[in-house]
């Protein structure tokens, strides 16, 4: 299809606003994580007066940011591998078997994307506290709650778009290893999911993206010493001050291990969103 130079201006002017839109926060966030306190208080300047990196050393000691940036660590990583094992087997039974109830079972965790989040902190909240009364294993305030919690977020999706990208992987590949004597287990970690790499990869992303960034329910089932990230920033905020410039300048810390990880994995992200899209 031939392109106009009106269609080739307004695109271009639409892909200008849409980075600038982008990049005018990051710029804000990084030259302000760049001045002293009172400029940031100040006003407002486009670039520091006063050049200083003292905001990401002492961004460490007001808050205890390297406690936080350990918890996320671990719940995030945890959830994802939590999420991604469970995922695989349920997606390859739902993608390579026909049994009763299948159908049932797949529109049963797509329709829990229908209903906000918020819905399950109080449901979620009285099931843990039930569990902790009648067995004594805690959940509230703990790493091991917030793990389960975010798995119920991450898994539904994934099983979904997994099993969708698997669907698109020929059954001929499981039956030559079950000719070659693999059995359905060995199929499925030796041939199918080399071949459904992307999918994967999407699908670790999305799950640890999701408990990486997300607020309400951290700030409801963790405490001071399992605190994650998302809450821990607000701490930079006090009654007497709000340290502005240490707040930037942690927001740009904590978001390096998302932003490498999806630089180094896009193009693995993209394929897994794409085939998955397919069904």
């Amino acid at each position: 299809m031939h392109e106009t130079r009106a269609f080739k201006t307004f695109r271009t002017a639409v892909i200008v606003v849409l980075c600038a839109v982008t990049a005018l926060p990051l710029y804000i966030m990084i030259t302000s994580s760049l001045k002293p306190l009172q400029d940031v208080r100040g006003a407002f300047s486009w670039w520091p007066s006063t050049l200083t990196f003292q905001p990401f050393v002492d961004m460490w000691t007001t808050v205890p940011l390297a406690r936080y940036f350990v918890n996320s660590l671990i719940v995030s990583s945890a959830a994802t591998i939590a999420s991604l094992t469970i995922a695989i087997f349920a997606s390859y039974a739902v993608s390579r078997h026909r049994f009763r109830g299948r159908s049932a079972f797949t529109t049963t965790v797509l329709s829990t994307q229908m209903f906000p989040g918020v819905l399950f902190l109080l449901p979620l909240f009285i099931i843990f506290v039930n569990i902790e009364q009648a067995t004594g294993f805690q959940f509230v305030g703990t790493r091991i709650g917030l793990i389960i919690t975010y798995l119920t977020f991450s898994l539904p999706f994934s099983i979904w778009m997994l099993s969708g990208y698997l669907d698109n992987i020929p059954q001929e590949l499981d039956e030559a290893a079950r000719v070659d004597g693999c059995s359905p287990i060995g199929a499925l970690f030796r041939v199918v999911l080399p071949a459904a790499r992307p999918g994967v990869i999407a699908v670790a992303i999305y799950a640890f993206m999701t408990a990486w960034g997300e607020v309400l329910f951290a700030s409801v089932m963790t405490t001071e010493a399992n605190r994650t990230l998302a809450v821990g920033i607000r701490q930079y905020s006090t009654q007497t001050n709000v340290y502005w410039n240490e707040i930037m300048a942690a927001s740009l810390v904590v978001s390096i291990p998302v932003v490498i990880g999806f630089l180094l994995l896009q193009r693995q992200f993209v394929a897994g969103l794409t085939a998955g899209a397919v069904k």
